[in-house]
C-alpha cells in the first residue's frame, strides 16, 4: 500500500484518533504504542492535514508575527549597537 492508497482511506474521525494516539502514547484500547507506530501516525496526520486543513489549523502551525517596521521607534537601534571592549 503507498501513501495515496493509506491517506484516501482516512477520515477526519481517524485522524483525530491518531492524534490522540500520538499524544497519549496509547492506542483507544489502552495498548501502548511502539515508537515506530508513534512516527508512522504522526506522518499519516501530517500527510493527511497537507492535503485537506487549511494551513493555520494544521498540528504543529506556529503563527508568526508580522515585523512592522516602526515597531520601536522610542530609540534606534544604533544605540543599541554597541561594540564589546574587554578590559
Amino acid at each position: 500500500m503507498n501513501i495515496e492508497q493509506m491517506l484516501s482511506m482516512l477520515d477526519e474521525n481517524i485522524v483525530e484518533r491518531l492524534k490522540t494516539a500520538v499524544e497519549i502514547g496509547k492506542w483507544p484500547n489502552g495498548v501502548a504504542l511502539t515508537a515506530e507506530q508513534r512516527q508512522t501516525c504522526m506522518q499519516a496526520v501530517i500527510a493527511w492535514e497537507h492535503q485537506h486543513v487549511d494551513p493555520t489549523q494544521r498540528t504543529g502551525y506556529i503563527s508568526k508575527p508580522q515585523k512592522e517596521e516602526d515597531s520601536c521607534s522610542s530609540h534606534s537601534h544604533e544605540e543599541t549597537e554597541k561594540p564589546i571592549r574587554f578590559i
